[in-house]
């Protein structure tokens, strides 16, 4: 992009969506509906009150997979994205949803570093996680853990994998980045991580900044070795694109349950 004003609008998607409110209000909803039906386990990563994960058994010996929440590394927690369990549940995957620190308080080092300690806590614990996905912060925290080696596989859904771009935009007020620390956290710069698979997926209407990142990623680590593969979803903007994961019989759904029991 050219100048500030123009990733001002790239990047933020409130202001893109005018009606996320009903869209984010519905999440909340539909999740606390889903742990009122679903037994549910809290895991303690670290002392912190928000450094917990959420627990969503499927069966004994079930695979499990990882969902980290977005917010832009500063907004919510697991527990709006309680209901995105229910469709890898009924396909036979146990979901870890765990909550972390936000900015300002935390930088998102810090976040990156409770989400590997995370990872680490879950295996100690018998849930090893098959595959990592993640929306908006939490694809770019999924696609850094698959480059760690703490996953073998990664599903990131509207994910930020060079925040350069985000530096001179109203999101880096909380996030205080300035262009070396955010070179040094952007996984695109990484070396990709040979033979594991990352899936980038986005919103066929998101904006053109977060078509071209997903994309962009998948052809940097492909060509790196890595087994990638990109999917536009047709109509989808930034908050309606996790939609599907909810519902057992989506594609979504199916591709994470099938990179979860490789």
């Amino acid at each position: 992009m050219s100048d500030a004003l123009d990733l001002e609008a790239e990047y933020n998607n409130r202001a893109r969506v005018p009606e996320h409110p009903a869209l984010m209000a519905a999440w909340r909803d539909e999740a606390a509906a889903f742990r009122a039906e679903r037994p549910l386990e809290v895991l303690k990563y670290g002392k912190g009150e928000r450094e917990r994960i959420d627990l969503f058994a499927a069966s004994p010996g079930a695979p499990w997979a990882v969902f980290i929440h977005g917010g832009y590394w500063q907004a919510l927690d697991g527990s709006w994205f309680s209901h995105l369990a229910r469709g890898l549940n009924a396909n036979g995957v146990s979901v870890a949803i765990p909550t972390y620190d936000l900015c300002p308080d935390v930088s998102v080092s810090m976040i990156l570093d409770q989400m590997r300690t995370a990872c680490r806590v879950l295996a100690d614990s018998g849930r090893a996680p098959s595959v990592v996905a993640g929306h908006s912060a939490g694809g770019h925290l999924a696609a850094c853990l698959l480059a760690d080696g703490l996953t073998p596989a990664a599903y990131a859904i509207s994910g930020l994998f060079e925040l350069e771009p985000l530096v001179p935009t109203s999101v880096n007020a909380k996030l205080g980045l300035d262009a070396d620390e955010a070179r040094r956290l952007s996984p695109a710069l990484w070396p990709g991580p040979k033979g594991r698979k990352l899936d980038t997926v986005v919103g066929g209407a998101e904006s053109a900044e977060y078509l071209r990142q997903s994309r962009a990623m998948a052809e940097r680590w492909g060509a790196a070795g890595v087994q990638t593969r990109f999917e536009a979803v047709e109509g989808a903007n930034h908050f309606t694109v996790i939609a599907p994961l909810a519902d057992p019989d989506s594609a979504m759904t199916k591709r994470v349950a099938e990179l979860a029991k490789l």
